[in-house]
């Protein structure tokens, strides 16, 4: 039993959400862009974004916490990419306060999404990581994900190139 609850974002959930947000990507992508361009990769997902997002519920937004502390969160619906089926979900997003990290947030949110997809009639999902994001790319693998090696592709962030690849698995 996780000692995290997981329950739908709220408004009042934005801010936590974004400063979240902000401090794992500026660690988990730390070793991937210049220092100069990380606050830029989080500077359009303020408070407002995150507020926005769970009003209009898209995505949808979940967040882990520990008594009134949240410490996580994630973001699926649909999948965004093209010619992929109804029934493919994807993880928009999944982010913890790096403090937390292997403390079993991450895979309370994961069984959130998991559960909140299947409940949508999902059968599969997916989710976009950096190939050098190992410790993403760690923890994903060992909740069943696999990588599609024919979706490799570069994505331009600020300047910098980075390379992508999309995983995925069954649902069920």
């Amino acid at each position: 039993m996780s000692r995290y609850q997981v329950r739908s974002a709220i408004p009042r959930d934005a801010m936590a959400i974004a400063d979240i947000y902000a401090a794992a990507v500026q660690a988990s992508y730390k070793d991937l862009v210049p220092d100069e361009l990380l606050s830029s990769l989080f500077a359009s997902k303020r408070q407002g974004y995150w507020r926005e997002a769970i009003e209009m519920g898209e995505p949808q937004i979940e967040v882990a916490h520990e008594g009134e502390q949240v410490v996580g969160f994630v973001g699926y619906d649909r999948s965004r990419d093209p010619k992929t089926p109804s029934t493919m979900g994807e993880i928009w997003q999944i982010y913890v306060t790096p403090t937390m990290w292997s403390t079993g947030a991450g895979l309370a949110l994961w069984d959130a999404a998991r559960d909140g997809l299947e409940d949508e009639g999902c059968t599969h999902v997916s989710l976009w990581l950096p190939l050098r994001n190992e410790r993403a790319m760690n923890f994903h693998e060992v909740a069943g994900f696999k990588r599609e090696l024919t979706t490799a592709r570069t994505v331009d962030t600020g300047g910098v190139k980075i390379e992508t690849i999309r995983l995925a698995r069954a649902i069920g």
